[in-house]
Parts: structure tokens; C-alpha cells; sequence
């Protein structure tokens, strides 16, 4: 494929994925000049300017001001929820895999002031520090064909729902109430089931990895690698090698040829590699938790240890017995999606750069955001097939080579 044809198609994936999404999106409108505003707020976002103000969206858009793309956002009536569904399903459509991760992670909006919905001093990871932000929970759905949001929730803390006259001016929604961020992630988790996403794991970190959530992935027949915190207790039972303790004391009794040096995945420098170690805690019939499952689960312990400091991290694991720590290592290492898709949906979609603060405005910001960032990741997909299978050997071939090299260096 030459280079001119390569170029010539990529414009057409773009020309046509855009007009695919702009009618997915239109049934949500009733007014015709609404749904020509919310085109080019879309396009604004896929945009080339670094920052996505409603002037700069609308200098682009021809508008003598941000009024209408301001619309969008907070007076115009419209569902942001319907368009997370539009934006699940078109996921789905492109990227679907059986045995697909859902990766649940939060991040950071940084605010000043008093008044964005949801804003007030907490820790975000966004900043590494305990600041003025608001905080949003996400779902992603990460498979072998990539990666893409899928849903969204923005967590109010108790000083805002304990505050009425508070809510009420940032119009949120009156059957809202508080709920931690695992609550959040597991009304995802139930969202996704419903809707029949296909997916075979969910991987979160240690904010995640208590609560209900284990318990209903388990009846839902899903395999799960939760962070936890190293004073997480495990306990092993009917095997012949009994356990009992917090993560951190079982780790220190772990001998060095328990320890295995493996990749997570590709990084940008190459190989993720830390060493690792995975403890089957107990066999456990999937029909303890739904009758419509059948067959033998394994919940176990999986540790991660860095390579140059020590430093340990934990996660609870359950899966089909028999899954090796291959596989529990490869879906934790499916987290690291997630962090890139915040990354690019922030630099170059204008995630963090809502100008709305109320509930609504919030929501339908980042459901537009989302369906940008589905969208290049459709793109992205269908252009990879395109590439003539030669093209695609050698890329392979290049990344086993490199893995291999590295891997080899490490162990010596």
C-alpha cells in the first residue's frame, strides 16, 4: 500500500466514521439546529487546538460566540445517559471480544472554586496530591482489538450530598444520593452485564478491590484481579499448603523460586517486566453463587514485585481453575489502557476542559468525549486491517524480537 493510498484512506475512515457517529448520535435531538450544534461541538473536540474552549470550539464552527456549544452542554435537552448507551454499543460493535477486560480506574478534574458539581478537596491521582478537583469513575473496555470508554459516573462526595440547596443548584438530579466509588463502579459492572457486553474479566485497582464487587462478578461468572491494600487478609483452605494472613506477611513467606519474571504488556519503552508470584487459595463450585454456572473457580493471590525498589503490590484474583499466572498477569496488565486512554482523552479531546458546572453539563461533556475517543479507536482498528498481512508480520515479528531481547537481558 503506497503511501498516497495510505493517506487517502485514513481520510476516508475519518470522513466516514464521523458521519457515522454524528447519526447515531441524532435521534437524541429534537431540533435540528440543536443536533447542528452538537456536530460541532464533536468536531471541535477531534479538533487540532490544545485547549477545548466553547470560543475556540466556536471560532471553528463559525459561531460569533460560545453561546450555542455552551447549550449543548447545559440548556439544551438531551440525555447524556442515552448517549453513553450509543457510545457502549458502537464499542462494542467494533472492538468486541469474548474474553475482553473491563478496567474500572478514576480520574481527576482540577477546579477552583466552590461551585463545578462534585468539586471539593480530595486525592487525585491526576495531580499525586490531595487538591480542588472533581473526581470521575470510568469503564473501559479493552480487548485484543483495543481500547475504548464505555461508561462514566461523576462521585459526589457527603459534603455535597449532604448539602440539598447545594445539589439543587447544580441541578442534580433529586433520586441522587451518595455513593463511594466502589458503589459506582459496580452499578457499571451491572450496567455492562445488562446490556450484554461481552467480557470475560474485570481489572481495578486497590480502590476497587473491596466491597460488593467481588461478589458480583462471581455470580455473574466473571474472573476478576482487584488491587487490594498490603493489609488485606487471604486465607487458603483444603489445600495442602496452608495460608493465613495479610497480603504483606504471606509475601514474606514466599521462597525465590516462587517469584517469576514476567511482562504485563507492551510499554512505551518495551516490555512492562516485574516479578511476580500467584497463590491458589481455594477451589470453589460456581454454582455456590448462581445455579446457571457450573465447573470449578480458583481464588487466589497474585503479587507484584518492582524489579528495582522491591515495592509490592497485591491483588484477590478469581478465575477458571486451571488459569495460569500467564493469564492473571496479562489482565492486570490490560489496566494500563485505561491510564492511556485518560491521557489522550485529556491532551488531545478535551476531557478536563468542561466549562459547565452543573450535573448535566458534567455528564454530557464526557459522553461527547467518550464518543470522540470511540470513534479514533474504531478508526484506528479498521485502518489495521487494511494493512497488507506483510505489513503486519513484520510488526509482529519486530515486537517478539524486541520482547524477547529484553526479557533475555532481564533474567541475566
Amino acid at each position: 500500500m503506497s503511501r498516497v493510498s495510505s493517506i487517502e484512506t485514513t481520510l476516508e475512515l475519518w470522513s466516514s466514521g464521523l458521519r457515522d457517529v454524528k447519526t447515531r448520535m441524532r435521534p437524541l435531538f429534537t431540533q435540528e439546529r440543536v443536533a447542528a450544534s452538537a456536530n460541532f461541538f464533536l468536531e471541535g473536540l477531534l479538533g487540532d487546538e490544545r485547549r477545548k474552549t466553547g470560543w475556540l470550539r466556536a471560532e471553528a464552527a463559525g459561531d460569533p460566540g460560545p453561546w450555542r456549544q455552551q447549550a449543548i452542554l447545559g440548556r439544551g435537552r438531551w440525555d447524556a445517559d442515552s448517549l453513553r448507551d450509543i457510545v457502549r454499543d458502537y464499542v462494542i460493535e467494533t472492538l468486541a471480544s469474548d474474553d475482553a477486560v473491563v478496567v474500572i480506574d478514576e480520574t481527576g478534574f482540577l477546579k477552583q472554586g466552590k461551585l463545578s458539581c462534585g468539586v471539593g478537596r480530595q486525592y487525585t491521582g491526576s495531580a499525586g496530591k490531595i487538591t480542588n478537583c472533581q473526581i470521575g469513575v470510568f469503564a473501559s473496555y479493552v480487548s485484543h482489538h483495543g481500547h475504548a470508554f464505555i461508561d462514566r459516573a461523576l462521585y459526589l462526595p457527603k459534603d455535597w450530598t449532604n448539602a440539598p440547596k447545594r445539589m439543587k443548584a447544580a441541578y442534580v438530579p433529586t433520586e441522587v444520593g451518595f455513593a463511594t466509588k466502589p458503589q459506582l463502579a459496580a452499578r457499571m459492572i451491572e450496567r455492562a452485564i445488562a446490556a450484554s457486553v461481552p467480557f470475560a474479566w474485570v481489572a481495578a485497582d486497590t480502590v476497587y478491590g473491596t466491597g460488593d464487587i467481588e461478589r458480583d462478578l462471581r455470580r455473574a461468572g466473571k474472573g476478576y484481579v482487584l488491587g487490594v491494600s498490603s493489609a488485606h487478609w487471604f486465607g487458603s483452605w483444603d489445600k495442602a499448603r496452608p495460608l493465613g494472613g495479610s497480603a504483606a506477611e504471606i509475601a514474606k513467606t514466599l521462597k525465590p523460586s516462587e517469584w517469576r519474571r514476567l511482562s504485563a504488556g507492551n510499554g512505551t519503552k518495551g516490555p512492562r517486566l516485574h516479578d511476580w508470584a500467584y497463590l491458589e487459595l481455594a477451589d470453589l463450585d460456581a454454582e455456590e453463587f448462581n445455579d446457571d454456572h457450573h465447573g470449578l473457580w480458583t481464588r487466589g493471590l497474585l503479587i507484584r514485585r518492582h524489579i528495582a525498589d522491591g515495592d509490592l503490590a497485591f491483588f484477590s484474583t478469581w478465575c477458571p481453575a486451571g488459569t495460569s499466572i500467564n493469564k492473571l498477569v496479562e489482565v492486570e496488565g490490560h489496566r494500563w489502557a485505561i491510564e492511556d486512554s485518560f491521557e489522550t482523552a485529556k491532551n488531545e479531546l478535551g476531557l478536563d476542559h468542561n466549562e459547565s458546572r452543573s450535573w448535566h453539563g458534567w455528564h454530557r461533556h464526557v459522553s461527547l468525549v467518550m464518543l470522540a475517543f470511540a470513534m479514533t479507536a474504531a478508526i484506528r482498528w479498521r485502518a489495521n486491517q487494511l494493512l497488507p498481512k506483510k505489513i503486519k508480520m513484520q510488526s509482529r515479528t519486530k515486537r517478539k524480537v524486541s520482547s524477547a531481547g529484553r526479557s533475555r537481558k532481564s533474567a541475566a
